[in-house]
């Protein structure tokens, strides 16, 4: 799979013509052409024919390697385009003239005179438009814009309406090129939003600091990032203390203070002190880039509506010129008194009003925006089906620890049982739970504080969902939840507890408790006050007893929870949820790859505080790039803005189209009217996508 710049590609009907004839080649296994970016990302073992199949559909359009891509420069769009402007404002004085001398020359000998103006004019501004279509035409492309227009033109053109013909003309190639100067900016605003890659990194050489690419720093070279630099590629601090702006990858706005040994990431902005940082990643596999190729390939995964009007347009148009067709031969045929005249200059409005640039170019530049928007608030959404799909969700679903939770647990209370003490049963329990990574397994041996002599322990045996089984000093020792003293049929006299606890047995008697307490995160009852408002059900699923997990549902306001759960149980309990939704789409929000199976699972699967961790990357659809649950709802809203404006589009672009048309079959519409019709809802519909952007 590899990606490529595809300059000069300005139509978006050319990127779907480009997509779907690239699709049918026998040695291309997967291609989307993304015209929001002007890329497209193909996997081939046949490139030359792939670069030869694009140069025969569309001449223009030139494939360049995308890490060839030159940096967006600022340029002067007006001079850019100062040929196209040269040749309008020459045929607009043209045309001018053609009216004013029109009637004085009509019907005289000199009548030729109207003709080679007017022609003049037409081919001055034209040409280029009639010649993509005579070429699209031989190609056997038919139905593009280019034909469209010339179409309609030429029968003006037949019918005696020769300022109408060349004004219709004239203002569609004014409009292309509005329309192209605004898809440009919408392109470089979009990019903007990421405007996070490092330009330059200070590679340390002996005593020397050289200023080189971030592409050609190895793993282990050292660099300098003065205050204000970004930092470029990921690393450790060997020294230095400063404040790092995180706000362009995580959305936060406070800055985070950094110390020695304290990992930073490519895209990172210092602020204040000299860092000296210690490489881990190449800048390919660095923060930064993950961002930027997620954000990059989101399109590629697209939603219903754009593949929707994507198809609709390969048959809108067709089926609109045969409409006018029938329109400009059918009435003069059945109706006495209607003139052939009449009746195709009203067909020729409906083919100028026919195009529909506005719709195919507008929404994947909405969608583009959604995710860039996303991303600038440290949301990462993996393609726009899944903005779509946040649109529609009924019910979200929270792991519970290290999710609504910091994950940071100690032992807050011991309790003896049978005449142990509470020191005898912290250090068995931390010696049985001295080979665990779990957090309450390590909050247990932090709470011990002695040092634990491995030797002693010669047997341990972690038991799924209920705890672990350890043989310490010759003694067995058993330490997990109830479930696990059932198992075993230990006699215990306390069964409920309040709280995360670990029960503990030495040589099946029963000894006592410990509880864990773990504190929730800053934000998470915010972020289940913000789901209810929207009207979203809270589901929370953990493994913790039924009274620690009625606790903690209790204080956040969760509508149902679910205790005492194996992994297993908790994708069980998903696609249940998921049964129940009626139409509704299921969330889950997990921390990392833990949850992988149920983030899978889920109609929408979320990994919260994932930026570091490829795995939760992969399995998410969505990945917040901080441990903040509130973020889940701004997820929601960010895709709730982007679908609204893509359908304002819709609506509007149709509606007005449809105006247009019944308005130019009843013979009120003029090809003039039609024409900056077309342009102007094409250009409001551009600049209404760009509106995401200011959210």
């Amino acid at each position: 799979m590899k990606k490529y710049k595809l300059n000069n590609l300005d139509c978006a009907s050319c990127a779907s013509k480009i997509e779907n004839s690239l699709s049918k080649l026998e040695d291309v296994k997967f291609v989307n052409v993304n015209f929001a970016n002007a890329t497209m990302t193909i996997d081939t073992d046949n490139f030359d024919k792939v670069k030869a199949q694009i140069k025969k559909l569309e001449p223009e359009v030139e494939v360049q390697d995308i890490y060839k891509e030159n940096k967006l420069v600022s340029v002067n769009e007006l001079a850019e385009n100062k040929g196209t402007i040269i040749k309008a404002v020459s045929a607009l004085a043209l045309l001018i003239i053609g009216i004013i001398f029109e009637e004085k020359l009509h019907n005289t000998p000199f009548q030729l005179a109207e003709y080679a103006v007017y022609v003049t004019a037409y081919l001055i501004v034209g040409w280029n438009v009639i010649a993509s279509a005579v070429k699209n035409i031989i190609r056997g492309q038919f139905f593009d814009e280019q034909f469209l227009m010339t179409i309609a033109t030429l029968g003006a053109f037949a019918i005696h309406q020769m300022p109408e013909a060349v004004a219709v003309m004239l203002f569609y190639v004014t409009g292309e090129l509005f329309q192209d100067i605004a898809v440009g900016r919408s392109r470089k605003s979009i990019k903007s939003l990421l405007e996070i890659k490092p330009d330059y990194a200070n590679l340390k050489s002996g005593v020397e600091v050289i200023k080189v690419s971030p592409e050609e720093v190895k793993v282990g070279d050292i660099i300098v990032v003065k205050a204000g630099e970004k930092v470029p590629l990921d690393g450790t601090i060997l020294d230095g203390t400063s404040f790092v702006d995180t706000a362009a990858l995580t959305g936060e706005s406070v800055p985070r203070k950094v110390n020695v040994k304290d990992e930073v990431m490519a895209g990172m902005i210092n602020q204040s002190g000299l860092l000296t940082i210690k490489v881990n990643k190449l800048f390919g596999e660095s923060s930064v880039s993950r961002i930027l190729e997620l954000v990059e390939n989101a399109t590629s995964q697209k939603a219903e509506t754009e593949k929707f009007i994507t198809t609709f347009a390969r048959y809108y148009t067709p089926i609109v010129v045969i409409g006018a067709l029938l329109l400009a031969i059918v009435p003069p045929l059945l109706f006495s008194g209607q003139t052939f005249g009449d009746w195709i200059y009203r067909a020729l409005v409906v083919l100028v009003i026919s195009c529909p640039c506005a719709l195919v170019i507008s929404i994947p530049l909405g969608y583009f925006g959604g995710v860039g928007l996303a991303a600038r608030k440290g949301i990462l959404v993996k393609g726009s089906n899944f903005l779509d799909a946040l649109t529609q969700v009924t019910t979200v679903v929270f792991d519970k620890t290290g999710t609504l939770t910091k994950g940071e647990f100690k032992v807050s209370e011991v309790v003896t049982s049978n005449g142990f003490s509470k020191e005898e049963i912290l250090e068995y329990a931390a010696y049985a739970e001295a080979n665990s990574n779990h957090p309450v397994a390590q909050s247990i041996t932090v709470a011990y504080q002695g040092e634990i002599d491995i030797a002693k322990i010669t047997k341990t045996e972690e038991i799924s969902g209920h705890g672990i089984k350890a043989i310490v000093n010759g003694k067995t020792i058993l330490a997990g939840n109830d479930k696990l003293l059932h198992k075993e049929n230990i006699e215990h006299s306390v069964c409920q507890v309040d709280g995360t606890v670990v029960h503990v047995t030495i040589d099946r008697v029963y000894a006592g408790y410990i509880i864990i307490s773990d504190s929730l995160k800053d934000d998470a009852i915010e972020a289940i006050e913000n789901l209810k408002a929207k009207k979203i059900q809270t589901v929370m699923l953990t493994g913790d007893n039924q009274y620690a997990a009625q606790a903690f549902a209790k204080r956040l306001g969760i509508d149902r929870f679910y205790s005492e759960l194996l992994p297993e149980d908790k994708v069980k309990h998903i696609e249940q949820l998921i049964a129940e939704s009626k139409g509704g789409k299921v969330a889950f929000v997990g921390d990392g790859i833990n949850d992988a199976p149920v983030i899978a699972r889920a109609d929408v699967g979320i990994a919260m505080g994932a930026l570091g961790s490829d795995a939760a990357i992969e399995t998410a659809d969505v990945v917040l790039m901080t441990d903040s649950p509130s973020k889940v709802a701004l997820a929601i809203d960010v895709a709730k803005i982007t679908r609204n404006i893509v359908w304002q589009n819709i609506y509007f672009a149709m509606g007005i189209k449809l105006a247009f048309i019944v308005l130019g079959v009843f013979g009120i519409a003029t090809m003039w009217e039609a024409v900056f019709g077309d342009m102007g809802v094409a250009l409001i519909a551009i600049f209404n996508a760009l509106r995401i952007l200011k959210k």
